[in-house]
């Protein structure tokens, strides 16, 4: 079956190249230029993936991919956002919107076509994940995509969920920045190592919400843990 992509770019030479490459690998691409054509586009069908300019006329692609992690119906697809910007504050105010990787302009179609793939390959290698995980107060069902800590639904965004099963799915192991990126987000990504605390840094907030956060921990010099309390 065709994946279908949605691409949010406003410079039109961009978006028709873009298009045109996507379309040439097969996928089945749908191209838009702000983020009230995206929303249209959405309800007419949840693509598969979202490529998001950040540059945006009205909503920027900063919102917009913001809006779609507290929209149920988007809050697992991937999201590679595009930019100009180079910072590195920039990429993690990317990263921290909820987009799953991060490319900067001017790119090859080649590089953007290998992240594209990979991102659809680590989502479809976690639709089937096995039985429902527990961890004290904390549940996880693969299944459904449901978390609960304590009885209440939270909804974390797809790379910390990722982040979270894997961890939860392997207690009590040290994992290494570049580990995790493997095992993760694919050992053919082109993510910074940085990328890896951005994230646990979000599922950490998350956690310590609902009172949990101590059981993911930092192992210094080594990497990250999940532990599973004694008395659980």
């Amino acid at each position: 079956m065709q994946k279908k992509i949605l691409v949010v770019e406003d410079e039109a030479a961009i978006r028709s190249m873009v298009e045109f490459a996507l379309q040439s690998e097969g996928f089945d691409v749908t191209g838009v230029e702000n983020g009230r054509e995206a929303n249209q586009a959405i309800a007419e069908g949840v693509p598969d993936l979202m490529l998001i300019d950040w540059m945006l006329p009205g909503v920027s692609g900063l919102e917009l991919v913001r809006g779609f992690r507290r929209n149920a119906s988007t809050r697992t697809v991937p999201i590679i956002m595009l930019t100009a910007r180079t910072e590195e504050t920039d990429k993690i105010d990317g990263l921290d919107s909820g987009a799953d990787d991060y490319i900067t302009k001017p790119f090859s179609t080649r590089e953007l076509l290998s992240r594209i793939n990979a991102l659809l390959r680590r989502a479809e290698a976690f639709e089937d994940a096995g039985d429902p995980l527990q961890a004290g107060e904390i549940v996880l069902d693969p299944a459904s995509h449901e978390l609960t800590i304590r009885g209440e639904s939270v909804t974390p965004g797809p790379t910390e969920y990722r982040l979270l099963l894997f961890l939860m799915q392997h207690p009590n192991r040290v994992y290494s920045r570049g580990q995790l990126l493997d095992y993760v987000w694919g050992e053919d990504v082109y993510i910074e190592e940085r990328t890896v605390d951005v994230h646990v840094l979000r599922l950490r907030k998350l956690l310590k919400q609902h009172d949990v956060a101590d059981m993911l921990q930092t192992v210094r010099g080594a990497g990250y843990k999940f532990t599973v309390r004694a008395n659980d």
